[in-house]
């Protein structure tokens, strides 16, 4: 059996860290390849996947090796209460992009535009693969498979499209873009194959994507509040779109 130790520092720079149980467990579930995972704790790990993920418990019970808990420790930012950690293969880009110009498209895809905070960026990945919306995309600077995103979106990134690209290779489909001057998101319906757009948690949507976008939606706000949490946007908006589709799944 090959170290897993010597695995994870040869395979640390070019894969997706997986921080935590149900990050795995996600990754598991919805297909990655994870050629390595360890644990602190192996008893304690497999009955959280009894409780918690029996369809996945016997692959799990396959992967992880307990090593030390220094040894754990070392290969994580911080410690997670769980004691858990893997490394994945990220999905192609190329097999990504694919997935996000297909058309047609029965669920929307979700932009975000230049988001500053690594862990609302998770977030809304979570909601994302929640929603089964066919993809997020990030522009700007944010890598949305930093290790910080990847843990704020429970290892869900596995179960969509996450990719970042400029403006101008966004994905095809009728863009609706959430701004407060916009139409009242409660007066539209929004269809299968909308790009949904919204922007930076502090300077909004740039020139540049509110020029590309078809419409110009807002979210309903009682007056004198600043605004939402951007998760919590995404969420309001892909309910509206689900309540007018049925469920999705």
């Amino acid at each position: 059996m090959t170290d897993p130790v010597t695995v994870w520092h040869r395979l640390a720079g070019s894969t997706v860290l997986l921080d935590g149980f149900h990050a795995l467990k996600h990754a598991v579930r919805f297909g990655a390849e994870v050629p390595v995972a360890v644990t602190a704790d192996r008893a304690a790990a497999l009955a959280l996947a009894d409780e918690l993920a029996p369809d996945v418990r016997d692959a799990l019970g396959a992967l992880l090796t307990e090593v030390p808990h220094e040894t754990y420790a070392s290969f994580v930012p911080r410690p997670h209460p769980t004691a858990v950690a893997a490394l994945a293969v990220r999905p192609s880009r190329e097999s990504n992009l694919a997935r996000l110009a297909r058309t047609p498209r029965t669920t929307p895809v979700v932009v975000l535009d230049n988001p500053r905070n690594l862990g609302n960026a998770g977030a809304v990945i979570r909601l994302a693969a929640g929603f089964g919306a066919a993809g997020v995309v990030t522009t700007g600077t944010v890598d949305p498979w930093h290790p910080t995103v990847v843990r704020g979106g429970a290892g869900l990134h596995f179960a969509t499209a996450v990719e970042r690209l400029e403006v101008p290779d966004l994905p095809p489909g009728p863009m609706f873009a959430l701004d407060p001057e916009g139409d009242d998101i409660r007066g539209i319906k929004l269809p299968d194959d909308a790009v949904l757009a919204f922007g930076s948690e502090r300077t909004g949507l740039s020139t540049e994507l509110r020029d590309r976008a078809d419409h110009l939606l807002s979210l309903p706000m009682r007056p004198q509040v600043s605004s939402y949490n951007l998760a919590t946007s995404v969420a309001m908006t892909l309910y509206h779109w689900s309540a007018g589709v049925g469920s999705p799944f």
